[in-house]
């Protein structure tokens, strides 16, 4: 096993703006090969809701993605206005905070767990988590920004309210929660507790007993966004209730007029994860007529290739 100082730091990556890119997946959209082609309709459906300026555009992915390179090109979503609304899971935070102020490291699928175990290290995939560079920097982090609220005045937070606040206190150009908290891109988190950061809440609330967590206040901050937008879209990555919730709450308008999964969960099973696009059409959760596509891949592999192709046609 090597140790800490022998191993490679996790670096976010970035999009360019390439027309060899653009050419690349409109060649294989030609080609007409399987998930090649659906590669390029997914980026496709990307630019249309980007050149609709009545489109709200969502995005939703799991808290996995963060805790690789592909930070950096979510973070350029945002920054690059190609995200007006995210929905997300609780682990985003935790990797969120702990990689602004640590760093994590390139592992392999093969390591021994017990030997990490006993050496300090979590493994997600391929990558390495130092034990001190998550759980107790995030205790850390997390709880003086809680105290700091709480003495403000502060008995109830939605985690909207959260992430924003969070995103201010980290003030990076690295993090997630600073870009967004920046361009103003509200941050939903369904499964706030289920997570690092949900136990710091929990922990704080055990001083704090009239401390809570205000997810009405959540459903009400989306109530108004989808009812107040002209259209929406929605770029969603992986499943579960971060997808659930993009979907659920698009139902009540009639439906999303975009809509692009990317996704390497199966159908036969009949999760929510692995149901294409035209599942939730049967539910009114995506219109009839709306553009779509479901791309069968991991997103680490892709959506660099997908935002760079948007970045380029649309000239940002």
């Amino acid at each position: 096993m090597k140790r800490w100082a022998d191993l490679r730091i996790v670096k976010d990556m970035h999009a360019v703006r390439s027309v060899d890119i653009v050419n690349l997946l409109d060649g294989m959209h030609a080609a007409g090969g399987f998930m090649a082609k659906s590669l390029s309709e997914v980026a496709r459906v990307l630019v249309a809701m980007s050149r609709d300026l009545k489109c709200t555009k969502f995005l939703s992915f799991p808290a996995a993605p963060v805790a690789t390179g592909l930070r950096g090109v979510l973070v350029e979503m945002v920054n690059k206005g190609l995200v007006d609304v995210i929905v997300t899971a609780s682990g985003t935070l935790d990797h969120d905070v702990a990689r602004t102020y640590a760093d994590y490291y390139h592992g392999d699928f093969q390591m021994d767990d017990r030997r990490l175990h006993r050496e300090g290290y979590h493994r997600l995939g391929n990558l390495l988590l130092p034990l001190d560079n998550y759980g107790p920097l995030i205790e850390r982090k997390v709880q003086p920004i809680l105290s700091r609220l709480y003495a403000g005045g502060r008995r109830s937070l939605s985690s909207r309210e959260l992430c924003r606040e969070l995103g201010e206190s980290l003030d990076s150009n690295d993090s997630l929660l600073s870009a967004a908290s920046r361009k103003n891109v509200p941050i939903f988190v369904p499964g706030i507790m289920d997570g690092a950061v949900g136990s710091q809440l929990w922990l704080f609330a055990q001083q704090h007993r009239e401390f809570r967590i205000d997810v009405i206040q959540d459903e009400n901050d989306l109530s108004d966004l989808v009812y107040g937008s002209k259209r929406t879209g929605a770029v969603i990555i992986g499943g579960g209730i971060s997808k659930h919730h993009v979907l659920w709450w698009n139902l009540f308008k009639g439906g999303l007029d975009y809509a692009c999964y990317i996704t390497t969960a199966v159908e036969y099973d009949g999760s929510l994860s692995g149901a294409q696009v035209r599942e939730a059409i049967s539910w009114g959760k995506v219109k009839e007529s709306a553009k779509t596509a479901t791309l069968y891949a991991e997103a680490t592999a892709v959506l660099p290739l997908i935002v760079s192709y948007a970045l380029t046609k649309l000239g940002r």
